[in-house]
């Protein structure tokens, strides 16, 4: 039995996505992990709140701010870990 080559295999067609613009991907983003940007304006409250007291020569003030900018930074971390965790669980 003489065996022939194989069939041509077709190629399956690639998917096709809606085009998307920043804002709306932000929001879908937001919405997904609300904690990411919450952390965010956090920190930047934080970082300004402890840059303006290092202004005004608080220097005590500053510090403190300094280390709840760490603090901040940390929360926004964890929450964007765990919100990479959660879609990769939701996705099996």
């Amino acid at each position: 039995m003489a065996a022939g080559p194989p069939p041509p295999l077709e190629p399956s067609p690639l998917p096709t996505f809606a085009e998307e613009g920043f804002g709306e991907k932000f929001l879908r983003k937001t919405r997904e992990n609300p904690l990411v940007p919450l952390g965010c304006l956090c920190t930047v409250g934080v970082l300004a709140y402890g840059l303006i007291s290092f202004r005004k020569g608080n220097t005590r003030r500053s510090q403190l701010m300094m280390r709840a900018r760490v603090v901040a930074q940390g929360f926004t971390f964890a929450a964007l870990l765990g919100g990479m965790v959660a879609t990769a669980i939701k996705s099996r």
